[in-house]
């Protein structure tokens, strides 16, 4: 991915709504939502649901295909995981990475807290 695909995809995921649209096709997979559901799911109007998918469409963060009269939108995966190598690719200075760790992990500096 190239920097500036890497902006535009970021900037876009960087309002509330949009990200909030764009987990929830992340959740609903490689099937996608109507844009009802869609609006339903993040509880915001249709006619802003159309402002911000235009948004996520023209990032590539989304795809969309129509099916009859509904229009399926979903989360353009390679995108998302050209954006998640584009922000690593250079991770720790090539040095092992920090292992991930869930929520309910604790630091030694929340045991001292």
């Amino acid at each position: 991915m190239k920097t500036n695909s890497a902006v535009a995809a970021l900037t876009a995921l960087a309002q509330d709504s949009r990200l909030a649209i764009f987990r929830a096709l992340v959740q609903a997979g490689p099937a996608g939502l109507p844009a009802g559901k869609i609006s339903e799911a993040v509880g915001i109007s249709p006619s802003s649901l159309s402002f911000h998918m235009k948004e996520l469409t023209h990032a590539d963060m989304v795809t969309f295909r129509n099916e009859g009269r509904f229009v399926i939108y979903s989360a353009n995966f390679a995108t998302m995981n050209g954006l998640l190598a584009f922000l690593t690719e250079n991770c720790c200075g090539g040095n092992p990475c920090t292992p991930v760790c869930n929520p309910a992990c604790s630091t030694s500096e929340d045991s001292a807290s």
